[in-house]
């Protein structure tokens, strides 16, 4: 064991996507992003498309029932407990059928040849994200390579080849326009929740310009925003090399300016020029961490979760919301309006990067919470009458309330599920200056608010006026379930739990006041099977695509698998009730969701089975997660195919906690992996633990080969001995070492200080 260097590999080729016919459909493309532009490239040659996306990109005029005075916690109690379906509706659901908020396309580029391709091949490296789209004329052909810059944030192309030159469009996309006479300006129409005409944003008439080799359009929006493609382009006898900026007012005086002087450089510099950046950043990025699984479509699908999250999510520029960067382009609205749902889609976009070792782009997520601070403490005073801070469950990207069902886009803990972002990077980082100045403020306001309602019933415990559990009963009285249910509740205990935990690592003399409020709540509710429930009088018992009733188990880690025995009872029990319910009505993330179940449970054989059929199943070719079996294979009842990002993301993560899980100050490598993957040979690098450690380890022929800990703060690290015998080495850098005894499965305490290193291995 004298090498220290662990492997962190570039993603292998065949992590790559290939595809050997012209891709059709814009949501099976070839994805490109920065974080803030997305590119989806797609088409035959008549024309090959390339589809453009920003993340800021927003119509963000309010639904008018959201600015109504009923619009508000208190009026929903009182509906609630009329019974009043209608009032509901009207108050604070039908606003989300309004056509805005909405995420909105920038529109696309047009690469036409006059004739389609008889031979079309699309391919994307991961490696160095750049995609190279070849077709074929009889014996003639062309090949388009293209990248978006990952810092520069402009698009290239360049198209060499024997066949005649394409020629390159800019195409806007076909908003509505203001009529002349002001008449319906600024109506806001009716559109289906997934699906409605981008006509029906009216906007001002777009208007064309041209300027040397540039050419653009400026789309003014109904708020005064305005955006642009620029398009520039130089031509040779064999070449033509083209770089684009979906550019917006939103990136300050001289916005125009400033992008036509961007393109102009990218041109002079080239193509290859343009490239070194690029493909530095790419290489720095996979750079951090590393997975070699014997299975090779695990191996891929870790990459290719990786490359979308490196694509849609940057530091300083907005986290991804239901598609990221890569809005539908079929002159429709995005699904649900590609909007930012808070109860459940957002949390899990943000799963993985953590432990994946990828901090600067997930931190685009709790940056992004933290500056809508000021909107959350008015949405907690004018919404729920708090103090405090809340954020909608469903909302758009200036964290405005969307409406919806109710129960669920409105609910007063779901907030809690958003706090949790902040906690997971406190603990794996170890950063206490982020603890004292984001979590704890954070965590202390969202209970200010919550405290609001809490009540006390007649045997002592806090009780909440409302409670549901996503998304059971769907958007019925019946959602609205006996307080509190295990969702609500889970949530709360979680809350009070971690500001006691914050409270004693700050020392800040608070950890009593919210113990108090812990205590008073009631225990989860648990039926005569030991399985968790939805509430404190009704099971869940049918087939359903949320399973928020098992929140405590995941992702909130109140029951501990290698805690009590009761704990292990309620996971084992509440597991088997979902697979005795069966998979008819999931969704694709209830597959990722049952996935880190198993990986909680140790099974690893369950966990991969969960997998293989998310990825097979309800996966387009391009990776994009389609929710349901699109394929009609007879996995669930859901048939549809509007693709959201949120369980890709998720995947990861499972398939994260099957090779390391690093809980409760423990960490344990390989806790949940299939027997093949043990003998055939798995490793990871680079993976984040708790509290500033990084992990690396490998297996094989059943046996753990090391464990490497590199610490970047100073710490004591317990590390589950699940070596093949119980005599140790412990080696650093330095070439010290010690050898230790320890049974297997118990713990060995190891003590590093900031920037030292160590292996275990077995003598």
């Amino acid at each position: 064991m004298s090498d220290w260097s662990v492997e962190k590999k570039l993603p292998e080729t065949y992590c790559d996507l290939y595809f050997d016919e012209a891709v059709t459909n814009w949501d099976e493309a070839v994805p490109l992003g920065n974080g803030l532009l997305g590119c989806l490239v797609w088409g035959n040659g008549m024309p090959l498309r390339m589809s453009l996306d920003r993340g800021d990109l927003w119509d963000t005029r309010p639904a008018p029932e959201t600015l109504e005075k009923d619009f508000t916690y208190k009026k929903m109690i009182e509906l609630v407990g009329e019974k009043d379906v209608e009032g509901i509706n009207r108050i604070f659901d039908d606003c989300y059928n309004r056509v805005t908020p909405t995420k909105i396309p920038a529109g696309r580029l047009e690469i036409n040849y006059g004739l389609p391709g008889e031979r079309v091949e699309s391919y994307l490296c991961l490696k160095d994200a750049c995609a190279v789209v070849k077709l074929q004329f009889g014996e003639k052909c062309s090949e388009i390579g293209t990248f978006l810059h990952a810092t520069e944030m402009f698009g290239y192309i360049h198209i060499s080849g024997n066949a005649a030159l394409p020629q390159i469009k800019v195409k806007a996309p076909v908003f509505g326009i203001v009529p002349c006479d002001g008449s319906d300006c600024g109506k806001i129409l009716k559109a289906n929740i997934s699906n409605g005409s981008l006509e029906q944003l009216q906007y001002p008439q777009i208007e064309w310009f041209e300027e040397g080799c540039l050419k653009w359009f400026i789309q003014r929006t109904a708020e005064g925003i305005e955006f642009s493609i620029i398009l520039g382009q130089k031509k040779t006898q064999e070449t033509l090399d083209a770089a684009y900026f979906v550019a917006s007012s939103r990136d300050g005086d001289g916005w125009l300016e400033n992008a036509k002087i961007k393109i102009l450089g990218a041109l002079h510099t080239g193509f290859s020029g343009s490239i070194e950046g690029h493909k530095r950043w790419w290489k720095d990025y996979w750079g951090k961490s590393a997975v070699t699984i014997h299975d090779e479509e695990f191996e891929k699908q870790w990459y290719l979760a990786n490359y979308l999250f490196g694509s849609c999510s940057r530091k300083d520029a907005p986290p991804m919301p239901l598609q990221g960067v890569w809005t539908a382009d079929n002159d429709m609205l995005p699904p649900w309006k590609g909007d930012y749902h808070n109860d459940l889609n957002t949390q899990m976009s943000y799963y993985h990067y953590l432990k994946a070792n990828h901090l600067e782009e997930g931190e685009s997520f709790v940056e992004f919470l933290w500056e809508l601070v000021p909107q959350a403490r008015k949405f907690a005073g004018e919404f729920f009458d708090a103090p405090g801070l809340s954020l909608p469950a469903v909302m758009s990207i200036d964290g405005k309330p969307l409406g919806g069902w109710p129960m669920y886009s409105l609910n007063l803990t779901n907030q809690i599920w958003l706090c949790k972002s902040f906690a997971d990077y406190w603990k794996t980082t170890g950063d206490r200056e982020f603890l004292s100045n984001r979590v704890y403020p954070w965590f202390k306001e969202t209970a200010l608010c919550v405290i609001r309602w809490l009540q006390v019933d007649e045997n002592g415990r806090l009780m909440l006026p409302l409670s549901s559990s996503p998304e059971i009963h769907d958007n019925t009285l019946a959602s609205w379930l006996t307080p509190n249910s295990n969702y609500d509740l889970s949530l709360l205990k979680y809350l009070f739990r971690t500001l006691c935990e914050i409270s004693e690592a700050l020392d800040n003399n608070e950890k009593d006041v919210w113990k108090q409020r812990y205590d008073l709540l009631p225990e989860l509710a648990v039926n005569e099977g030991n399985v968790l429930m939805l509430s404190p009088d009704e099971s869940l018992n049918e087939s359903h695509r949320h399973f928020a009733h098992a929140m405590a188990i995941h992702p909130l880690r109140l029951l501990n698998y290698d805690g009590s025995n009761r704990e292990r009872e309620i996971i084992d029990a509440t597991i088997s009730d979902l697979e005795q319910l069966g998979i008819r009505w999931w969704v694709g993330f209830s597959f990722t969701w049952m996935a880190e179940l198993y990986a909680i449970q140790q099974n690893g054989e369950a966990a991969a089975f969960q997998l293989k059929l998310f990825w097979g199943n309800l996966c387009s070719q391009n990776g994009f997660h389609l929710n349901g079996d699109y394929k009609n294979c007879g996995l669930t009842n859901f048939k549809y195919r509007p693709f959201t990002l949120e369980s890709n993301m998720c995947a990861a993560d499972v398939l994260q906690e099957m090779l390391l899980q690093s809980h409760n100050g423990v960490i344990r490598v390989f806790p949940a992996i299939p027997e093949a993957w043990k003998k055939d040979g798995t490793a990871f690098s680079g993976f984040r633990g708790e509290n500033g450690i990084l992990v690396s380890s490998s297996v094989k022929n059943r046996e753990v080969e090391f464990i490497r800990l590199e610490a970047e703060k100073a710490g004591t690290f317990n590390v589950k001995n699940v070596f093949s015998g119980e005599k140790l080495c412990i080696r650093k850098q330095d070439s010290s070492q010690v050898s230790v005894e320890c049974k297997r499965y118990d713990n060995i305490k190891i003590i590093l200080v900031a920037g030292e290193q160590c292996m275990i291995y077995r003598l």
